[in-house]
């Protein structure tokens, strides 16, 4: 998940530099969903871990 967020931000960055608006945007907010569901994945599963 970790890595979709970077590629979806690299793309985001691209495109903005390159002056397409809307792609960097749409590739920002993926990038942004992927990174907190990342997170939350990872903190549940150090939690579940411990539990075990």
């Amino acid at each position: 998940m970790f890595r979709w967020a970077i590629i979806f931000a690299v793309i985001a960055l691209i495109a903005s530099l390159l002056g397409f608006g809307g792609v960097a945007g749409l590739s920002q907010q993926f990038a942004i969903i992927l990174l907190v569901v990342a997170i939350i994945l990872a903190v549940i599963g150090f939690l579940s871990r411990g539990r075990v």
